[in-house]
């Protein structure tokens, strides 16, 4: 095991030092004393009537209301209020839309049973070709009823349902403090990190538009679900409210 463990920091530090020649060209450091709606949208609602339950049969409403800027950081509420669980979820579609780079997020997690934070990426081109078609880069998912575990995924049209291009990764002490989601994307794979470790690498020898997807811009969406399909049916209300932080976004290539 500590020989797995080192061959991984060395293979880690490699990726990295190949990372030295990129710049950084964007980054969203939440120091202001409110969202930058030049940069970020709203999405809003239960997702009815075209997606109701946002796809997955969740629970909250997303408002505009649920969130702050505090200490450089944003921060996501969710709660339960008269039997209402609502979040929110920010996108910078048609804003801020990247192809290729290193892609990081520093965040703080909320936990328990029926929580679901996300920091996730949608190809550009989803109002034309929809998805799965369009792609999707999960750099972040957790959820509460599988303490200690990171979901790092991707959906394309040949491999969306039950998810195959997927890794799980136990990490004892992810519900502990702020960490770091990353990506290394470029035109052949993606290397997934979590605190400068690679967990996974996606790096079909097929690159048809229906298994790699990811030669296009992609844009941002940070947001926390309640329940659903893969958040777990079961939600434990005693948890609420909860507060999912993310301290920066930041873009190198």
């Amino acid at each position: 095991m500590k020989r797995i463990l080192f061959l991984m920091m060395l293979l880690s530090s490699f990726c990295f030092s190949q990372n030295s020649k990129l710049k950084l060209v964007w980054e969203e450091n939440f120091n202001g004393d409110k969202l930058d709606e030049k940069v970020w949208n709203f999405e809003l609602g239960n997702g009815c009537p075209n997606n109701c339950g946002w796809g997955n049969n969740e629970s909250q409403i997303y408002t505009n209301k649920n969130h702050f800027l505090k200490d450089g950081n944003l921060v996501i509420q969710i709660k339960k209020e008269n039997d209402i669980y609502t979040s929110t979820r920010i996108t910078t579609a048609n804003k801020k839309e990247f192809k290729y780079g290193r892609i990081e997020a520093r965040a703080k997690i909320p936990t328990g049973k029926g929580i679901w934070p996300a920091f996730w990426m949608l190809g550009s081109n989803i109002k034309t070709v929809g998805w799965p078609k369009c792609g999707e880069i999960d750099i972040l998912e957790y959820v509460g009823r599988e303490p200690q575990m990171v979901y790092t995924s991707l959906h394309t049209e040949n491999s969306h349902g039950n998810t195959i291009n997927s890794k799980k990764t136990k990490i004892p002490n992810i519900e502990n403090g702020f960490h770091l989601y990353a990506i290394d994307w470029n035109k052949d794979k993606i290397d997934f990190f979590v605190d400068n470790v690679l967990v996974y690498t996606f790096q079909p020898n097929d690159k048809t538009e229906d298994v790699y997807p990811f030669n296009q811009p992609f844009y941002f969406i940070v947001n926390v679900a309640v329940g659903g399909n893969f958040g777990g049916l079961e939600i434990d209300d005693s948890i609420f409210p909860q507060e999912y932080l993310i301290d920066y976004i930041k873009v190198y290539q």
